[in-house]
């Protein structure tokens, strides 16, 4: 039985191998983990919209999710230096604004860039923007974003550019970060419990994702207060919270009809089920559910966009070159099996193509305290641990182990305090386990395991591979894993 480290020091496991880059003369970054599981819906889209293969799509996905959890790292670790991270190829490429710090950037695994201005400078350059989003006529500013691969803001112009360069300079923001970008793209917000799935409220809108209690979705789909009807036209619930212009996120609480589930509808005759919420880095593949179009794939193109509809500016948007039509708003957005955002709106369409938006699903959560529901079957996971910088959910088996973060593992460049808080349900008993790659194999580190279901751990390490392993000592059920690394 797993218990005290002492026990398990001589027994530990075997990653499947080691890749070739040289983390210090002595160790070896422990391999990647498995691809990830992937729907053959999704697997089919992305090979149809993406011009990938079956093996090129897990590939993908894998990389994706472990760049995108790099990045992650770096934006905590590097501060202020910090300028954005994007995946090109099967490469990372993280921009700082100090040559110093180039050096974390590589010894994490990743490609850096040394840029004039930080992800901190781009951000108030967009705000100075958006505070001033009256004066970027709708027809001819489409919407602006901070787009890190170039290191500037980016002010969409449709047609004559002089009304964007009026904006830029009514603003009061340094010229030379602003790029004025010529662009066809006409927004309009996609009028018209499983995400993905249709609801009816005098028009027709796409779930986003269940959570306890009911559904996300987008607000401009309806107001507080509006009634729903689910696909078949059931009553379903009520919109209780809504923001619109400004946002583009509302939830709608179900009655006692409708279960709330972790899927996705795949529209092939199945389910994509939802495994959590960790945000994909730009450059991401990423696949959306709607009722008018069902599947389609295509990539993280920027974050933080202000999109100027006619009905008002929204900020904080992620920009992506999926397609999407009327009806298809407050749909799913997915990366693999994370969670990433509903439908906000678009232009073009899915016979030409064309440029779509989604509202972060994690804002959504957060501002109106609501828990996605995820696939470890039952209720929810328990949420006992705040105060951490990443939340991981899952379920686990009597006897069985599984590994955070998403069955992968994190790297810290530089050393420092590891935090761990694990929370899982009454009447199990869970143990908590710290592993550290030591050039050959994993060790654990550190560990709490007494009786019962919640347990929580410290550890101060130098730099390195670092993962948690959450082990059913006995019972089985759904745990929350909340994580602080350096």
């Amino acid at each position: 039985m797993r218990r005290s480290l002492a026990a398990v020091a001589a027994a530990v496991l075997l990653p499947v191998g080691v890749l070739t880059a040289v983390v210090s003369p002595a160790a070896a970054a422990p391999s990647g983990p498995a691809a990830p599981d992937v729907s053959s819906a999704m697997a089919t889209a992305m090979q149809r919209d993406l011009g990938l293969t079956a093996d090129q799509v897990r590939a993908r996905v894998a990389r994706d999710e472990k760049g995108s959890r790099t990045d992650a790292a770096l934006r905590a670790s590097l501060g202020a230096t910090y300028a954005g991270g994007w995946l090109t190829g099967d490469r990372l490429v993280v921009a700082v604004t100090d040559r110093a710090a180039a050096d974390r950037v590589r010894a994490a695994g990743a490609q850096p860039a040394v840029v004039t201005r930080s992800a901190a400078d781009l951000d108030r350059v967009k705000s100075a923007l958006d505070r001033h989003a009256a004066q970027a006529p709708a027809d001819s500013v489409p919407g602006w974003y901070v787009d890190v691969a170039t290191n500037t803001v980016v002010v969409l112009a449709r047609g004559d550019a002089r009304a964007a360069r009026s904006f830029v300079r009514a603003s009061r923001v340094d010229a030379a970060a602003v790029r004025v970008v010529a662009s066809t793209e006409v927004p309009r917000t996609l009028y018209d419990v499983r995400g993905g799935d249709a609801y009816y409220m005098g028009g027709r809108c796409s779930v986003g994702f269940p959570v306890t209690g009911g559904f996300v979705t987008a607000g401009h789909c309806g107001t507080v207060g509006t009634a729903t009807q689910g696909y078949n036209q059931v009553a379903q619930g009520t919109f209780r919270g809504s923001s619109f212009p400004g946002n583009d996120y509302a939830w709608v609480q179900t009655n006692s009809n409708w279960t709330p589930q972790p899927w996705v509808n795949n529209y092939s005759g199945g389910n994509v089920t939802v495994a959590g919420s960790t945000e994909a880095a730009v450059g991401a593949a990423i696949c959306r559910s709607g009722s008018t179009t069902g599947w389609h794939c295509g990539t993280v193109q920027a974050k933080n966009q202000t999109v100027n509809y006619p009905q008002g500016t929204v900020t904080g948007l992620t920009r992506t070159n999926v397609c999407a039509e009327p009806g298809d708003s407050g749909g799913s957005w997915l990366s693999g099996q994370q969670a990433q955002g509903v439908t906000s709106g678009g232009s073009g369409n899915c016979t030409s193509g064309g440029t779509t938006y989604f509202q972060p699903v994690n804002e959504i959560l957060s501002v109106y305290g609501l828990t996605l529901r995820t696939s470890g079957g039952g209720e929810p996971p328990p949420t006992g641990c705040t105060g951490y910088e990443a939340t991981y959910t899952g379920s686990v088996s009597s006897g069985r182990s599984v590994y955070q973060p998403n069955g992968s593992y994190y790297y810290s460049s530089v050393s420092g305090t590891h935090r761990g808080c694990l929370d899982g349900p009454t009447g199990v008993d869970f143990d908590l386990y710290l592993q550290k790659w030591n050039g050959a194999s994993w060790v654990d580190v550190a560990g709490s395991y007494g009786a019962g279901p919640d347990e929580s751990l410290t550890y101060n390490g130098t730099a390195g591979y670092y993962r948690f392993e959450v082990h059913a000592y006995s019972g089985s059920g759904s745990y929350s894993l909340g994580i602080t690394n350096p």
